[in-house]
């Protein structure tokens, strides 16, 4: 899944929790992902510390050069990984990467974040 000089990244946060005793959430994330080995080509899975969504545990961002970065949260690695891999493939097909509520899949509507506009003259 990981392949090197891949330009969109899926970060996800290895550290969040659902309680104290719960698994991190993130681990189940990025090896469900690996399971289903359906995200397009070019997209690297990073598992990162803290992405400071705590209050919303298990959270992701699409990132790529030139386009929006997307934040999601209150993923659940059980039931989110289609959503999250559909989500993906509309993302690699956007110039831009950004994307209407509405064109997002249904398990992500409101589990989105927030959107972050690219910096200007990036690319």
């Amino acid at each position: 899944m990981s392949q090197i000089g891949a330009d969109h990244v899926l970060f996800i946060c290895t550290t969040c929790k659902a309680g104290t005793a719960e698994p991190h959430l993130g681990n189940e994330l990025i090896a469900g992902l690996a399971a289903a080995d359906s995200l397009p080509a070019g997209f690297q899975v990073i598992g990162t510390a803290c992405m400071s969504g705590c209050t919303r545990p298990c959270t992701a961002a699409f990132r790529a050069p030139g386009k929006a970065t997307y934040m999601f949260g209150d993923l659940d690695p059980a039931t989110d990984v289609p959503a999250l891999t559909e989500f993906a493939h509309t993302y690699v097909g956007r110039p831009d990467g950004q994307t209407r509520m509405l064109e997002r899949p249904k398990l992500l509507r409101r589990k989105t974040m927030g959107r972050i506009p690219p910096m200007a003259g990036l690319s």
